[in-house]
């Protein structure tokens, strides 16, 4: 018999909530809504975007499209996505295909669990 493990992967995301409300005085509440709406729409779509250019092997795309995350995401406050995207194109750079899979994953994990927390914190509607 053999027993297989299954490795559940979890990322602790936190939000630069001083980032966020600086966006807020700024842009005031319904022009920083806007911009949070529209930069959660967007990373949602470059997230898959990744994933989908990594599967056919178009590093080049992807490492563009990786690259786009940073500023999107730091400009709401996602410090780590816009790490972990830079991570990426790291990996791209080097040329290391099993770096650019395990960053690429953990960027669309904490993607995901970022976007998760904008909206709960903004109590936002998909």
């Amino acid at each position: 018999m053999t027993l297989v493990a299954t490795l559940v992967q979890t990322e602790t995301v936190r939000l630069n909530q001083d980032q966020l409300a600086a966006l807020y005085q700024q842009l005031g509440h319904t022009g920083a809504e806007d911009v949070v709406c529209r930069a959660i729409e967007e990373l949602a779509v470059r997230l898959s975007h990744c994933e989908r250019l990594w599967r056919e092997k178009d590093n080049a795309a992807l490492r563009k499209s990786a690259r786009s995350l940073i500023a999107i995401s730091e400009q709401i406050g996602m410090n780590t996505l816009a790490r972990v995207a830079g991570d990426v194109t790291g990996a791209v750079d080097a040329g290391d295909s099993a770096a650019v899979a395990a960053t690429l994953f953990r960027l669309i994990r904490i993607g995901e669990r970022s976007l998760t927390a904008v909206w709960d914190l903004q109590d936002l509607s998909v």
